[in-house]
């Protein structure tokens, strides 16, 4: 390949002018890039243009783009139904269907249409770009580039290189995402990518949470939105894209990585995709949804409002225990001092990533009198309780008013190790670690990818940084002691750096 850096005659050609090629067109002619889009359905192209042409003069009627730059673009959009158009590109991004062999097919047709020098991308979202370009004889100038829909408005761009990629290929697409106005992440050929591979985890604990009914899906959702951050919470996430799309995404990912089993999905996922109660499209998934498409969701019930005359209180470590103190005098609670709780007392505890079973145990404390209560996630936002099964229902009402009694909603779920939010954190945080020990991408990168991609809070990696890589690892390590599963076995990556205690991001070599 000679061709290294971008110039005033470099030419994209687009096959494939549905959703994503259309939408590719868009944003390349916006940078200022001459495009050539190709589609070989009959009249497909020609409706692509005018699809393009409407949303640039609207967005130039509301003011977001001036009406000669829309102009001006539109000038640089080509269109045909003939492949052959696109033998003179410098780069050719594929956008056709999602199917390895007829992939294949194109990519070996492309090769021996376009000349030496052109670049072979294509965009798909999940099949591997070495298996595309397995036909192809000169397999150095073919990458991914994978963009995100809708195309005009998600700024990421995953390119992907595969082990015969020119590093020069991976610089010049990369400079091509950035005049398309795109972030580009450099992103190793591996099942799911980038985004797609460490986003399984906000899902599959969130399913294994519900499995084990430690909670509903209401109420993991309220807690992932007001003390995760999250914009959405999982399962309506998971039931606005789809069971039909994102299941067998998550599927393919725990077979594709040979039965990891921090990829595998829980078996109440399989029953709603295998009976087509797809989600939001089909009126039904986790949620149930009215005609204008909204969920059913019962309103939460009323903290009560009674309060105990005085309370014990443990914190894990000092900050936790200030917490639970400071409340507990805002409220005008009389607070026990001595080694253990007086019999009958609330028992107001705050482990970090034990249950409240075994954390009542382990302190010696009558079980049915403690409530544990999560000072990690949400303190001031949405507070997460549990108490040990068979707890008495009065302590827990005291304990659920106490909690209330500044204002901050609160949520009881059933016992578990490291609460929801916490848990669900680790795990997400430990496989973003495990991609970095892979090699998927830089840590940068990969904080990146999913703060544009999936609209994240944070990085895993940066919230675990800010939680404390040693806390992420005793949730972790706690999580597969009590389970014995290895879908909580922590990354060398993660282990490593918690232990010298520095940052998730620092690298393996300087």
């Amino acid at each position: 390949m000679t061709s290294k850096t971008l110039d005033k005659n470099f030419t994209i050609g687009i096959l494939g002018a549905g959703a994503m090629g259309r939408g590719i067109a868009q944003v390349a002619a916006l940078g200022g890039l001459s495009v050539m889009m190709v589609d070989g359905k009959d009249g497909v192209a020609e409706e692509a243009h005018g699809f393009i042409k409407k949303m640039l003069d609207r967005a130039a009627e509301k003011k977001r783009l001036e009406q000669a730059d829309a102009a001006k673009a539109m000038t640089l959009i080509g269109v045909s139904n003939d492949i052959n158009s696109l033998k003179d590109c410098n780069l050719v991004i594929e956008a056709i269907i999602e199917d390895i062999d007829i992939k294949k097919k194109t990519f070996k047709q492309l090769e021996e249409l376009c000349g030496p020098d052109t670049i072979l991308a294509s965009n798909t979202s999940a099949l591997p770009v070495s298996v595309i370009g397995s036909d192809c004889e000169h397999r150095s100038r073919i990458a991914g580039m994978h963009f995100f829909n809708p195309v005009p408005l998600m700024k990421l761009v995953e390119v992907i290189h595969t082990p015969f990629t020119d590093p020069a290929v991976i610089d010049l697409l990369s400079q091509v995402a950035e005049r398309m106005g795109r972030t580009p992440v450099r992103v190793k050929d591996n099942p799911g990518f980038l985004a797609g591979n460490t986003g399984r985890a906000y899902f599959t604990e969130a399913l294994r949470i519900h499995q084990e009914q430690i909670a509903p899906p209401a109420d993991i959702d309220r807690i992932a939105r007001d003390a995760g951050g999250f914009r959405m919470g999982p399962f309506e996430l998971i039931d606005l894209i789809g069971m039909d799309v994102n299941y067998p995404a998550t599927l393919s990912m725990f077979h594709d990585f040979f039965s990891e089993p921090r990829y595998r999905p829980s078996p109440d996922y399989r029953l709603l995709f295998e009976s087509k109660t797809l989600g939001r499209k089909t009126g039904q998934g986790f949620y149930k949804y009215d005609g204008d498409k909204k969920p059913i969701i019962e309103d939460e019930s009323d903290a009560p409002k009674i309060v105990p005359k005085k309370v014990w209180l443990w914190g894990q470590d000092k900050a936790a225990l200030k917490q639970l103190t400071d409340l507990a005098k805002q409220a005008g609670i009389s607070v026990e001092d001595g080694k253990k709780p007086s019999k009958g007392a609330l028992a107001l505890i705050a482990p970090l990533a034990d249950d409240a079973t075994t954390t009542a145990l382990s302190l010696g404390i009558d079980p049915a009198h403690t409530v544990a209560v999560d000072t990690v996630f949400g303190w001031d936002t949405r507070r997460t309780v549990m108490a040990p099964p068979g707890a008495d229902s009065t302590t827990i009402d005291q304990a659920l008013g106490l909690l209330a009694s500044d204002g901050v909603k609160v949520t009881r779920v059933n016992d578990s190790p490291g609460f929801v939010m916490p848990r669900i954190q680790a795990v997400m945080t430990n496989l973003s670690c495990e991609n970095c020990q892979l090699g998927v991408a830089t840590p940068e990168d990969l904080d990146t990818a999913m703060k544009l991609g999936f609209n994240y809070p944070e990085g895993p990696l940066d919230a675990g940084d800010r939680l404390g890589g040693s806390l992420i690892l005793t949730i972790i390590e706690t999580l597969q002691a009590f389970y014995g599963d290895d879908r909580y076995r922590a990354s060398p990556w993660l282990k490593r750096r918690a232990q010298m205690g520095v940052s998730l991001k620092t690298p393996e070599r300087n």
